[in-house]
C-alpha cells in the first residue's frame, strides 16, 4: 500500500454506512466513497487531514450510500459518479425515503457514469472499477492496488455475509456470480472494506462465508 496514502473509514447516518476518505499525503487530493449522510462530519474529517475532495464515487445508489452527495457538492463543488444501471434508483431517492420512513435528501448531480474496467482517480490515487451487480443492477466494487489490494465492496460482500437481493433490481444469482467470478479472483490477503460493519479479507470469506460454499 502507498505509504503516503490516507485511508479513513467511518460509519455515517441511520444505517451506519461505511464512508471512506482516500487521500494522497503529497498532493492533498482525496476521493470520497459512499457519502451516505453526515456531510459535515465528512468535511470535518477531510479538513482534519488537510485534504481537498476531488471526486465522489458510490458503490451503489441506495439512499444510505448517496444521501450526502448534494450537500457535499454544494460545499465543495465535487463531481460524483455512479454506474448508469443504478441511475433509476438515484432518481427515486424520495421513494426510497418513503419506504424507510425518513425525510428525502436533496438529490445531488451525477456528473459521469462508471463502467467495468474504468479507473477512478485524483492526483496520487487511482482505483479500478469492477461492475458487481446483484445487490443492485449497478453495484460496483473499487479496487485500490498496492502491496496489498484493498476492495471497497459496498453491499455486495460483507464479513461472512452478502448484500440483500430482495430490493429493487436485486438478483441472488447475479450477486453470487459477481462475488465468485470477480471478487474471489483476488488473493487471500486482499483487504475488504464492506459497505456496513467490519472489514474482512478475501481469504476469510473464501473459507467462512456460508453463501460461498
Amino acid at each position: 500500500m502507498n505509504k503516503a496514502m490516507i485511508i479513513e473509514t467511518f460509519p455515517v447516518g441511520l444505517f451506519q454506512c461505511n464512508c471512506t476518505i482516500l487521500g494522497d499525503d503529497e498532493t492533498r487530493e482525496a476521493i470520497v466513497i459512499d457519502p451516505g449522510d453526515d456531510p459535515e462530519e465528512i468535511l470535518r474529517r477531510l479538513a482534519q487531514h488537510g485534504l481537498n475532495v476531488k471526486q465522489i464515487v458510490c458503490t451503489h445508489t441506495h439512499i444510505d450510500h448517496v444521501g450526502a452527495i448534494h450537500e457535499l457538492q454544494q460545499l465543495s463543488g465535487t463531481p460524483a459518479s455512479i454506474h448508469k444501471a443504478d441511475l433509476f434508483l438515484f432518481e427515486k431517492l424520495d421513494v426510497q425515503a418513503q419506504w424507510i420512513g425518513m425525510p428525502a435528501p436533496k438529490q445531488g448531480v451525477i456528473d459521469s457514469f462508471l463502467q467495468d474496467g474504468d479507473a477512478v482517480a485524483c492526483r496520487g490515487i487511482e482505483m479500478g472499477v469492477l461492475h458487481t451487480p446483484g445487490h443492485t443492477p449497478g453495484s460496483s466494487t473499487f479496487d485500490l492496488a498496492g502491496d496489498r489490494h484493498i476492495l471497497f465492496t459496498g453491499d455486495t460482500l460483507f464479513m461472512q455475509s452478502i448484500g440483500r437481493t430482495d430490493l429493487w433490481g436485486g438478483s441472488y444469482s447475479e450477486i453470487i456470480s459477481s462475488i465468485q467470478k470477480k471478487l474471489m479472483n483476488f488473493d487471500d490477503d486482499t483487504f475488504v472494506i464492506a459497505g456496513h460493519g467490519q472489514s474482512t479479507t478475501i481469504g476469510h470469506e473464501r473459507r467462512y462465508n456460508p453463501f460461498l460454499r
